[in-house]
Parts: C-alpha cells; structure tokens; sequence
C-alpha cells in the first residue's frame, strides 16, 4: 500500500536501519544521508520516511511531508555550509531515478552548469 514500507525497497531499508547509511539529520518525517556514490562534494539525499514511488506522487498524496522535505533540505544544506547548492527530483528511469521511493539530492560544493545533463 501507498505510504508503507516496502520490503524490496534500498530507502525503506536504510531508515529500518537494514541497510548502513551516514545519516545527516533525521526528523519524525525525513530521513537525510550521503549518498554512496557522490556526484559533487557535497551530495545528500532527503528521503520522507513514508514510502511513495517518486516526488509528484508524494506531492499529491501528502503534501505536508512534502514540505518538510523541502524544508529539511534547506537545513541540510545549511549545516553543511552550503552557500550554493541543486536541489534536484529524478522522476522515473528516463529521468535518471534509481531507486522508486521520492528523494531529494542536495548537490553543492562546486560549480553548477545549466542547462544540467
């Protein structure tokens, strides 16, 4: 069901504490850790502790969670120093998601070209 963990699921296994991960900040809703293969300096990934396939869906389904999301990025980049940073949403393969449960990368620590990819 939409919003539970789910068992083949790498994030829902790194919040269980199945999977090792260099947590950063935790709250009741949010879930921060390095992400193992880096891709600036600085690279995080906020991840909600409900389980929903990608951020549009988490979005629609629960809006609140959404924001503490994003609002807990903004906390992570400040701890981390981040006068500048990319906050980016992968939203399906073609886009580059990985892994099926909604995250934010918090990319920082180096210059950031645009347009990205």
């Amino acid at each position: 069901m939409a919003g539970e963990a789910q068992a083949d699921c790498l994030f829902c296994k790194i919040i269980a504490g199945e999977v090792p991960a260099t947590v950063v900040r935790e709250t009741d809703t949010t879930y921060a850790f390095r992400d193992i293969n880096p891709q600036a300096p600085t690279h995080i990934l906020v991840i909600p502790k409900v389980h929903y396939r990608d951020a549009a869906t988490l979005a629609a389904v629960e809006p609140q969670i959404t924001a503490d999301l994003l609002r807990e990025a903004g906390e992570v980049a400040a701890d981390e120093k981040l006068e500048s940073y990319r906050l980016v949403f992968n939203t399906g393969s073609g886009a580059g998601q990985t892994v099926f449960h909604a995250h934010a990368h918090i990319l920082g620590g180096r210059g950031m070209q645009w347009p990205p990819g």
